[in-house]
């Protein structure tokens, strides 16, 4: 069971017009088909998409499930949407309480064993092992972990193991810790235990935040499973631009390219990548459909991104079908799909750092962030940390010629 019904207002823009999951990544992919790659080349064909937030983008990328071989008679790929009534009342609040709503889709299920995933992870995983460890161990629970830095505990739930690897505390995003295992997100539970667990207290809405705590508390056999391999939580702006980046890189720790492990998704039918005459290319990834005349250092672009020639795109995340006019300068920004930036507009100018007005905790780095369907006007000039918010068009700039570091441009559509 996918858990993708997320909101994650600290990836701003990216999330105003979309789930986490549907968030793209890597060029070509979304942040949904790890999970769902994995589940397949693990050999596991029976899955469920949990959505709630703004599930269009992630229903449509999904569909029946045909580029993860999930269109199948028995098992497949099902999108549980949610609803509201019946015994528990409104919405989703959180990752438990979705599962809870669909307990009658648990129950039909021949499988004694339920895998619950994040779909907002980039990550290779092949979870036959850590089924394996669940199984051989008697746990009830077993919750996959990975060391992270001292300096970003305060994101994760932290645990803390006995040498047999039981776990015996959780703590779901200290403020301070100095223990770094941190659980991935990624859980399986017997069956029968998580039906009975999720009935018997219905004011547990969250696994990390109220389940894990209060079965470890209850002494429960409660197991951790080390993974020793790649795993990112992209739900920061700048987790999400460094990942992407850390693509870059001449032997990655994030292959995309392991023929043993492919990551599947659902790919539009475009034309090869085309170079003009006038075109410098280095150190990127150009997906199918892009069209480049002008140059691009270090950066990522999606299908169909157009760079005109004189133009410069640099250290950035471009997506889908963004057009860069001649002589327009990007740099260190996110671009969200279809976005037109005007011919001589500077983007991710100069070096004040100033954090962004409205949320100075999240967007303090020096980049840049552009919504989905902005129009860029000409000649214009945007700073650091500056937010447009998606369809912003000419006017919302109110014929300004500067937006200064920091700033904030258009309506929030949260």
């Amino acid at each position: 069971m996918i858990m993708a019904g997320g909101e994650s207002p600290n990836l701003s823009v990216l999330t105003e017009t979309r789930s986490e999951p549907a968030v793209p990544f890597g060029g070509k992919f979304r942040l949904v088909d790890f999970s769902l790659s994995n589940c397949v080349n693990s050999d596991i064909f029976n899955v469920a998409v949990l959505t709630q937030y703004r599930p269009r983008s992630l229903n449509d990328h999904i569909g029946i499930g045909k580029p993860w071989d999930l269109d199948r008679i028995t098992g497949g790929v099902r999108l549980l949407q949610p609803y509201r009534g019946g015994p528990y009342g409104d919405w989703q609040k959180g990752s438990a309480d979705a599962v809870r709503r669909n307990l009658d889709y648990v129950r039909h299920q021949d499988e004694p064993y339920v895998l619950i995933l994040s779909g907002k992870h980039v990550y290779v995983m092949d979870y036959r092992p850590f089924i394996q460890h669940h199984v051989e161990s008697g746990a009830e629970v077993t919750v996959a972990v990975r060391r992270v830095s001292l300096y970003e505990t305060y994101r994760f739930g932290i645990v803390s193991t006995r040498p047999d690897g039981r776990i015996v505390e959780f703590q779901e995003k200290p403020q301070r810790s100095p223990r770094n295992l941190a659980s991935m997100g990624i859980y399986i539970f017997n069956k029968d235990f998580l039906i009975d667990v999720l009935e018997s207290d219905t004011t547990a809405v969250d696994f990390g935040r109220d389940v894990l705590p209060s079965l470890v508390a209850q002494e429960r056999n409660i197991q951790a499973y080390t993974y020793p391999g790649y795993w990112a939580d992209v739900s920061t702006v700048q987790t999400y631009w460094e990942a992407n980046m850390g693509l870059l890189a001449e032997e990655p720790a994030l292959d995309l390219y392991d023929p043993q492990w492919r990551i599947h998704t659902r790919s539009e039918e475009r034309a090869p990548v085309k170079l003009g005459p006038h075109a410098d290319v280095d150190g990127t990834l150009l997906s199918n459909g892009c069209i480049i005349e002008g140059t691009v250092e270090r950066s990522v672009l999606s299908p169909g991104v157009q760079v005109a020639e004189g133009a410069v795109v640099r250290d950035s995340i471009i997506l889908n079908d963004t057009v860069i006019e001649a002589g327009a300068v990007v740099d260190r920004c996110i671009v969200d799909k279809q976005v037109h930036v005007g011919a001589e507009a500077r983007v991710g100018h100069g070096d004040n750092n100033k954090p962004n007005v409205v949320m100075p905790e999240r967007l303090n780095t020096g980049l840049t962030l552009i919504g989905k369907g902005s129009v860029i006007p000409p000649e214009i000039t945007i700073g650091r940390n500056v937010v447009v918010h998606p369809f912003s068009g000419e006017e919302a700039f109110g014929g300004r010629k500067r937006i200064r570091s920091g700033g904030d441009v258009g309506k929030d559509l949260r």
